[in-house]
């Protein structure tokens, strides 16, 4: 496993909590950065690993929630797991509210504890293809002149070449060609293929 399926970040300001938590994680074959602090993550924690965020909600400073807030503020789309020992329903809600994956209390059930991690970690790396698939489809885009954008914005809509041609005010031949070499560019070999490669672009799918 390790680092192929992403790092756990441990952000705690109990030592002995974030030791055995390091341990544990590392025991079962996870790559693991640990924090005592919000302070401390915020200041040296690198943003550019994926993976989760495994966090205490009751910390002096910046508590869970307010680190929640700040990462959000700064772009970092890690799941954020939180773990409690004076979790109240209040604050669990407000923490999933915000976009957390799982709320535990301790003592921690370990079972419970992996399988909150494994979920967030599956949840950012399904989050990465997306990006990364979006990125993709954007320069593939970004290749086609204007009038193979209008063919392909047409051809998403259902429309045939002859209506593409009418609206456009040219030869339906040469509605082909242009189509063509937009299907090339984008490299999809169907009209299905193409509507989803146009539908991972759209504001609400990223």
């Amino acid at each position: 496993m390790g680092m192929q399926q992403g790092c756990v970040t441990v952000v705690d300001d109990d030592a002995l909590v974030l030791r055995s938590l390091g341990r544990l994680l590392e025991s079962r074959g996870f790559a693991v950065q640990t924090f005592s602090s919000p302070q401390e993550f915020l200041e040296r924690g690198e943003r550019a690993v994926r993976g989760c965020i495994l966090m205490d909600l009751s910390m002096p400073g910046l508590n869970g929630l307010e680190l929640q807030q700040a990462l959000a503020e700064a772009k970092d789309s890690r799941p954020v797991v939180f773990i409690s020992g004076r979790g109240s329903v209040p604050s669990s809600v407000e923490a999933m509210k915000a976009g957390a994956m799982d709320f535990l209390t301790k003592p921690l059930d370990e079972e419970k504890l992996i399988g909150a991690v494994q979920a967030a970690l599956a949840k950012d790396r399904v989050a990465q293809e997306k990006r990364a698939q979006h990125a993709s489809i954007t320069g593939r885009l970004a290749t086609l002149t204007l009038r193979e954008r209008q063919v392909l914005g047409r051809v998403v809509e259902g429309k045939l070449n002859k209506q593409i041609a009418a609206e456009l005010g040219t030869a339906e031949k040469t509605i082909k060609v242009h189509r063509a070499r937009m299907m090339r560019k984008m490299q999809v070999d169907s009209l299905a293929e193409l509507v989803r490669a146009w539908t991972l672009t759209q504001p609400q799918q990223i």
